[in-house]
């Protein structure tokens, strides 16, 4: 009896051995499946769609110039500028690819805009963009008074002031039409430098969007001034493909008066650069006078 029962003992201890090896390698084989894959590090397709922010001052240098079309530095850096907003619809789609990017531009708007529309003029400042006077009415400068410019200049200049609690510091003239007189003026009276521009895609022709991006990709250079105008839908269309190619390209984007800073910190020490002296930059060809348009 004895015998029997120590017999099933070591044949049940045998048995169990057996399942036990038998299943060991299917319990190697889960552990070796729950460990922690290597992190394998691939560069991140979005980095080159993202742009790196200047620490440059956000106002215009001491002793900026009278006006400007573009700077003269060697990094891949431009400014992109948008006229004639804010618009209700497309400024705010403007400004989700710019946050989407990071990057930060320069908005001349129209004062009567800016009253109309308060709420987009606080998110443009809020979201760390810059502000620029664009005239109240949209007029041509040079066949209005001093006193007419004047007054387009403070009410627009007000109006900003009184939605955003900011003041311009520079300005460009609708339609690009100025002269050296009213240039003056402007800077005198109320500190402005003229900014005019040194790549025009001509998106207010509406020649279509692949035309716009094209033109903007292929003309930019280093200390670029870029136009366009934030009221156009096929400009907004053009505007992710244009920003992404310039961002491949290596180029970084900041607003107008960081780019002047940039310049004046490439200056050698002891340049001396009179505000009001002109310095060989060309003002670009005046526009057809057209009354903006959504």
């Amino acid at each position: 009896m004895y015998l029997s029962i120590w017999f099933g003992i070591m044949l049940a201890a045998q048995s169990g051995c057996t399942t036990q090896k038998a299943a060991k390698p299917e319990k190697l084989a889960l552990e070796e499946a729950r460990k922690a894959l290597p992190l394998e590090e691939k560069e991140n397709p979005l980095v080159k769609r993202l742009n790196n922010p200047s620490s440059m001052p956000v106002v215009p240098p001491a002793g900026a110039r009278l006006s400007y079309s573009s700077v003269k530095i060697e990094q891949k850096t431009l400014a992109m500028t948008f006229d004639d907003g804010p618009h209700p619809s497309l400024t705010p789609k403007l400004l989700d690819l710019l946050k989407e990017r990071n990057i930060k531009c320069t908005f001349f708007l129209i004062g009567q805009q800016v009253k109309m529309y308060p709420d987009i003029v606080r998110r443009i400042i809020a979201e760390g963009h810059e502000i620029g006077n664009h005239t109240w009415t949209h007029c041509s400068l040079t066949s209005r008074s001093d006193d007419q410019i004047r007054t387009e200049l403070k009410k627009s200049e007000d109006a900003v002031f009184e939605v955003a609690g900011v003041r311009p510091h520079l300005v460009r003239p609708p339609y690009g039409a100025i002269n050296t007189r009213i240039k003056n003026l402007m800077f005198t009276e109320f500190g402005y430098s003229t900014i005019m521009w040194s790549v025009d895609p001509q998106d207010w022709r509406r020649p279509g969007v692949a035309a716009v991006t094209s033109r903007l990709v292929n003309g930019a250079h280093p200390g670029a001034i870029m136009l366009s105008h934030d009221i156009h839908p096929p400009t907004i269309t053009a505007m992710p493909a244009m920003f992404d190619q310039l961002l491949a390209k290596g180029y970084q984007f900041v607003t107008v008066s960081q780019l002047l800073n940039m310049e004046k910190a490439s200056m050698p020490v002891g340049v001396i650069v009179r505000p009001a002296e002109p310095v060989g930059d060309k003002d670009p060809k005046p526009l057809p006078e057209k009354k903006p348009s959504a």
